[in-house]
This record gives structure tokens, C-alpha cells and sequence, in this order.
């Protein structure tokens, strides 16, 4: 039997971590899907909206007033995972510049799940 993806803790700046991926896909603390990376590290939302950047500390990054980039068409969403009850503490985390948004500590709305968010389709 394979060995299962590890379950990569994504941190804020302030060194929480909000987010886990098990490649290529986000999860929330409730271990809800949030979003997936592609190979390129371009975040997206369970909707196929950009988000920003996985950057190596791992952050979810985005320069503010960023480029539009097209919506993606989601995967299947994939099953719930269970995040660890214990998480390691976060890196060292370098400053950002000026023009860089923390997402998941300024902006976590961008990631949410799939019966949530603003972007979503009326059900009528």
C-alpha cells in the first residue's frame, strides 16, 4: 500500500497554522476543502477563483491589487482529511513588503468551502 501525502501545515504570519495541504489540495482546520495548488504553487478557491502565491515558508501570498488571472474549472472535490492534533511551530517567517496580503490572516475569505462564500451561485 502507498505511503499517504503528507499533511503540510500552511501558517499565517503570525505563525498559526489555518490552513493544511495534502498536494494538491487545501483543507481548512475542520479539515474542509478550501482551495488547491497547482504545480505552478497558484492558490485557487473551491470555485476556481485565483487567490494568490504558496510561497516556501508556506504562506498563502497575493500581491494587493494583483493581476486578474482567469478562473480555473475546480477538480472533484475530494474527501474531508482529519488534521493532526498536534502541528510543529511555525518558521521563521520573513517580513512582507508593503504590497503583499497574508490571505488566510487578512483576507481568509477568499478560501472557504464549498457551501459558503459570496462568489457562489444561487441554488434558484
Amino acid at each position: 500500500m502507498p505511503d499517504p501525502k503528507p499533511i503540510i501545515p500552511i501558517y499565517t504570519t503570525k505563525g498559526d497554522a489555518e490552513a493544511f495541504l495534502v498536494y494538491p489540495y487545501l483543507y481548512n482546520r475542520s479539515g474542509e476543502w478550501i482551495g488547491w495548488v497547482t504545480r505552478e504553487r497558484e492558490v485557487y478557491s473551491v470555485l476556481g477563483y485565483h487567490v494568490g502565491t504558496l510561497s516556501t515558508e508556506p504562506r498563502i501570498l497575493r500581491k494587493r491589487g494583483a493581476d486578474f488571472k482567469p478562473r480555473l474549472a475546480p477538480p472533484f472535490p475530494p474527501k474531508r482529511v482529519y488534521p493532526p492534533a498536534t502541528i510543529p511551530l511555525a518558521p521563521m517567517m520573513r517580513e512582507l513588503m508593503s504590497d503583499m496580503v497574508d490571505v488566510l490572516l487578512e483576507e481568509p475569505e477568499r478560501l472557504h468551502t464549498l457551501d459558503l462564500g459570496e462568489l457562489r451561485q444561487d441554488l434558484d
